[in-house]
């Protein structure tokens, strides 16, 4: 009896030293094994079985390029990693959207925001910031190069998060998608971090339900925000870093009497509204009162779009005053409650 304990005890060791030193074994694997134990590894592998079974010479990346494409051509480019070549449906045909893109690092997350929104009907315009490194410019501006309907922007902005230089990096792509030949319906801003939870399809139909009225939710300043315009502000870029800095000197009235309102940064814009931003003496006043005050993109959107009357300068038919239904909604800047009433708004 004694001799069979012995046994299932001299069994169990040996399993368990087996175990470890199989364990450990792996754990020492060179480093051209290991690596294949991360995702993007087994996603290359993957594909490399499909090549082969295809009759195909498989294509891997192995290690990570410093640029997105390195070597390989942009059609290769764009088949590797499922780009949409053409469009989905006819309803998106005939709504095209243009994206205003203001990034400034992360390339990695960039390139997903980009592929996950890209449709060949649509226009692009991708902002990236004056100070960002050469190597994530160099980047940006190789990717970019594959797509006929995507382009940087044609003046870059040292931005300055809570600045005008925000603001002005938006307005500098949309400029330059107000010249575009492609017959873009509506202009939606994104920063780099941002990541669609709708399909385009569901994006136009929704777009297309607001009948060529802008999305630019807001309200009237609440007390925490009412210094941001009150008070002149000054970018600082040094350094110590880059940020606006309250002087606490009084800045003059809003120009033509306009009232201030504090909405969203990120908006969905119609084309006449953006053309109405750039040619409205109105809205160039407003801009230029901006320039000193906190994260002016929170305030003139959503002011231009309660003006009375700009369809009527535009002349635009099929623009008139909507009759709202009392919209509650979160908007940047913890601001929330009933938006108010314009001739642009949705």
């Amino acid at each position: 009896m004694n001799f069979w304990r012995y046994c299932l005890f001299a069994f169990a060791v040996f399993s368990a030293l087996l175990f470890v030193i199989l364990y450990n074994s792996e754990l020492h694997l060179p480093g051209r094994f290991g690596s294949l134990n991360g995702s993007h590894h087994k996603y290359l592998g993957i594909h490399a079985c499909d090549y082969a079974l295809g009759d195909q010479a498989p294509f891997l990346w192995g290690r990570t390029l410093p640029s997105p494409l390195g070597s390989v051509p942009c059609k290769d480019y764009l088949t590797q990693n499922h780009y949409i070549t053409s469009p989905l449906s006819e309803e998106e045909a005939a709504f095209p959207l243009a994206y205003v893109m203001v990034i400034h690092k992360d390339f990695d997350t960039f390139q997903r925001l980009f592929r996950a929104v890209y449709m060949p009907q649509n226009v692009y315009c991708v902002h990236v910031d004056e100070k960002a490194t050469v190597e994530f410019k160099k980047s940006v501006e190789q990717l970019l190069s594959c797509f006929p309907n995507a382009f940087l922007a044609s003046k870059m902005e040292p931005v300055v998060y809570g600045g005008i230089s925000r603001l002005q990096a938006d307005l500098n792509c949309l400029k330059d998608l107000a010249l575009s030949e492609v017959p873009w319906k509506y202009a939606i801003n994104t920063c780099g971090q941002d990541f669609p939870l709708k399909t385009n399809k569901e994006i136009v139909q929704y777009l297309k339900s607001f009948k060529g009225k802008n999305i630019t939710p807001g309200v009237l300043p609440p007390d925490h925000a009412i210094g941001r315009t009150k008070f002149v502000h000054q970018e600082h870029i040094g350094k110590d870093g880059s940020f606006v800095k309250n002087t606490n000197i009084l800045k003059s009235s809003p120009p033509h009497q306009l009232t201030i309102y504090f909405g969203t940064a990120y908006v969905a814009l119609t084309r006449e509204f953006v053309n109405f931003v750039f040619h409205d003496k109105r809205a160039i006043d407003l801009l230029h009162w901006s320039k000193d005050t906190y994260s002016p993109d929170e305030h003139f959107w959503v002011t231009l779009n309660r003006i009375p009357g700009p369809c009527t300068v535009l002349g635009n038919t099929k623009c008139s005053r909507s009759t709202l239904r009392n919209k509650k909604k979160n908007v940047s800047g913890g601001l929330a409650g009933s938006v108010s009433r314009g001739a642009w708004d949705a």
